[in-house]
């Protein structure tokens, strides 16, 4: 029988950049085995439809080949890759234990020979510059201390007028959506997560995470600063979940 786990973890704000990188993998390693099923559940399955969206905005004109970020258990790049059925997607994780679930995802869909997932650090891809068309990340930068440097990676290992494309959680700023939000994250996700979570410690993190990420327009600017160009944001769900897509300079504008 698994163990559930009943520890508290404190405030993003609250740690260093080393702490919150070993809560972050400590959580991820902990929530795999039902981590699909809250995604789903939590969003009211509006992260498939996020997913979906994110993929079809995608194309790739030069190199055939995609990159994920802090992929998971693979989700958006499965998206991906069925939809577009003449790349190679490549998945980069630091949790082995998402990884492998990853894995026999892609396999149960037969797209083994396109997605190749691998364990690794979104601060130093291990890939070559100008490797890949697009390089994407669904609702893992938040995790991320060091946002700015995972986003200059993304932008290195992306070809000269290659788009990167980040899909987060946002904590909307409106009073009356703020509200409703606040209720949700603090009051129901908790409770929600102590019925079917194993660590439900790991959901209060989601919600800290959530209401701490900088506002779209904070974050349009770590993106500009990063290198990037022809900056453009989606609202999802009424601003829940923000699509921001970014474009590597073209050597010319270089």
């Amino acid at each position: 029988m698994e163990k559930r786990i009943k520890k508290p973890y404190r405030s993003v704000r609250e740690v260093t950049d080393e702490e919150r990188i070993g809560m972050v993998k400590e959580i991820f390693t902990t929530v795999t085995a039902r981590y699909d099923f809250l995604n789903h559940f939590l969003s009211f399955r509006r992260d498939v439809a996020w997913r979906r969206f994110t993929a079809k905005r995608m194309s790739f004109p030069l190199t055939g080949r995609y990159l994920d970020v802090a992929t998971g258990t693979g989700d958006l790049i499965i998206e991906v890759a069925r939809r577009h059925k003449d790349i190679l997607a490549l998945g980069i994780d630091f949790v082995k234990d998402m990884l492998d679930v990853g894995q026999a995802k892609a396999a149960k869909r037969g797209l083994s020979k396109r997605i190749q997932l691998m364990q690794g650090d979104a601060l130093a891809l291990p890939f070559r510059d100008a490797s890949f068309d697009v390089a994407g990340m669904a609702f893992g930068i938040r995790n991320i201390p060091d946002k700015a440097q995972a986003l200059r990676e993304m932008v290195r290992v992306v070809t000269p007028g290659g788009r990167i494309m980040v899909l987060e959680m946002s904590f909307t700023r409106n009073w009356f959506s703020a509200l409703m939000y606040r209720t949700y994250l603090n009051r129901m996700l908790p409770r929600i997560a102590r019925r079917f979570s194993l660590n439900p410690g790991a959901y209060a993190y989601l919600a800290d995470s959530i209401m701490n990420f900088p506002s779209p327009r904070e974050f349009l600017s770590l993106m500009a600063g990063a290198g990037m160009v022809e900056l453009e944001t989606r609202k999802l769900t009424f601003g829940a979940t923000y699509l921001y897509t970014g474009m590597k300079r073209a050597e010319a504008e270089t």
